[in-house]
């Protein structure tokens, strides 16, 4: 037989139960929630690996496109060196006929005016 302080502590006890099983349900859920965020989190992680990866080899290739650029960039360079050195040349075999030519012409012009005078 049960007397008032019996029913009072079997529903003390109740309501104890009762609370801790809504904190375990709330404590379940938000882990469920947790487990939800990790695994978006997880995904979002792998996507970001793969686009980096793509980006890597894409960086990559510009890294080499640009290795064979320097290296056509120094050819270039090399040709046009050459080109200049030879122009110089050019123009320099050029003065050596001006000036040949106007000694030349000199020289036929003293012989016919000066020469004859005599």
């Amino acid at each position: 037989m049960y007397n008032g302080r019996d029913i009072d502590y079997e529903e003390r006890n109740r309501q104890i139960v009762l609370e801790g099983t809504q904190i375990l349900e709330r404590t379940g859920e938000s882990l469920a929630r947790s487990h939800q965020i990790a695994v978006e989190t997880e995904d979002i992680g792998n996507e970001v690996i793969s686009e980096l990866g793509q980006q890597r080899e894409s960086l990559l290739r510009t890294r080499d496109r640009l290795g064979d650029a320097n290296e056509e960039l120094d050819n270039a360079k090399s040709v046009l060196r050459k080109m200049g050195r030879e122009v110089l040349y050019n123009k320099l075999i050029l003065v050596l006929i001006i000036i040949t030519e106007v000694i030349i012409l000199v020289s036929l012009i003293y012989l016919k005016f000066f020469k004859r005078s005599k």
